[in-house]
């Protein structure tokens, strides 16, 4: 049973929205791949688990602290045994291990997971002290991806390669239970006491005035064109993706209050934001279906109507 889904960070999304509109530095545009591509992998495996059984509880993506260290668990599988913590990991191509180091097939060193995965483990089991929980756990660390390989891997490594995976499932449905009241209560308490926001959010320093204008696809997430079929449809010149103009709109009004907190959301500003896709007269109606207008003439603004937040 899953009882917390998994959602897209905020520096994901910010990133994401930066790339599109300006140029990020090498460094800046490897944080924003990464993610991406540690994202397509987290959700992958959360495919691959949602229908094993009703007998466990899954919950995603959970940012929490202990001792006043922050960690993250990407999946906690919680069984009437014990519990299981994975960390995935979308990595591609050759990488081998050495000692406790771990390199790229160019011998580039990078993080050791296994260390990630230990210390996430260690600060879970002192939350768990402090929250008079007590549960056997199992962590692991799980490569998703078909083009990773990884040479000289010790045997004894907590590690789940993709071609392990059937026979991994096989052994957690073996220590399947009856969950109890506890459980469910600890779930819940978990995902209560998750984080909002991470501290360790990297993100580069821009402006309003620096940013390229226009709509994002909402597919592959380049700068659109203004190309419209008929009055209704924008389309992607990158990937041919077709959007509804008062869904993109919306969306990219969304982006939009997510870059700048700060700044009002006006009927001018969004016809700039989407660099004419429509007329100012066309974006006040579509804004007025979905936001609350205040105030008056030149001073009026929008905000989230309270009987449609999401």
């Amino acid at each position: 049973m899953l009882i917390k889904q998994r959602t897209e960070p905020e520096e994901l999304k910010l990133l994401r929205f930066l790339n599109a509109r300006m140029e990020l530095s090498g460094k800046e545009k490897n944080i924003y791949l990464n993610l991406e591509k540690g994202l397509k992998g987290e959700l992958w495996f959360d495919n691959w688990i949602e229908n094993f059984s009703s007998e466990w509880f899954v919950l995603n993506d959970l940012l929490l602290e202990s001792n006043n260290s922050v960690f993250q668990i990407d999946t906690l599988l919680i069984t009437a045994d014990k519990m299981y913590l994975f960390e995935i990991k979308n990595y591609e191509g050759d990488f081998y291990i050495q000692g406790d180091k771990w390199y790229t097939i160019s011998k580039s060193e990078i993080k050791n997971p296994i260390l990630q995965l230990e210390r996430s483990e260690m600060l879970f089991r002192r939350l768990l002290q402090e929250l008079g929980f007590s549960s056997p756990i199992e962590s692991y660390l799980i490569f998703v991806n078909p083009d990773f390989f990884l040479y000289q891997t010790p045997f004894n490594l907590p590690i789940v390669f993709l071609s392990q995976l059937n026979r991994f499932k096989n052994k957690l449905i073996m220590n399947e239970g009856i969950l109890k009241k506890r459980h469910s209560k600890f779930a819940e308490q978990l995902v209560s006491i998750c984080l909002k926001e991470s501290p360790y959010t990297r993100l580069p320093k821009y402006n309003y005035d620096q940013l390229e204008r226009g709509v994002t696809c909402a597919y592959c997430y380049s700068l659109m064109d203004s190309l419209t079929e008929g009055e209704e449809i924008i389309v992607c010149k990158e990937c041919g993706g077709k959007e509804n103009v008062f869904s993109a709109i919306l969306r990219s009004t969304e982006e939009y209050k997510l870059l700048f907190p700060d700044r009002k959301i006006t009927t001018n500003e969004i016809f700039e934001w989407c660099r004419g896709v429509k007329s100012s007269r066309s974006i006040r109606r579509i804004l007025s279906e979905k936001y609350e207008l205040k105030g008056h003439g030149k001073y009026s603004f929008f905000v989230h109507n309270q009987n449609d937040i999401n």
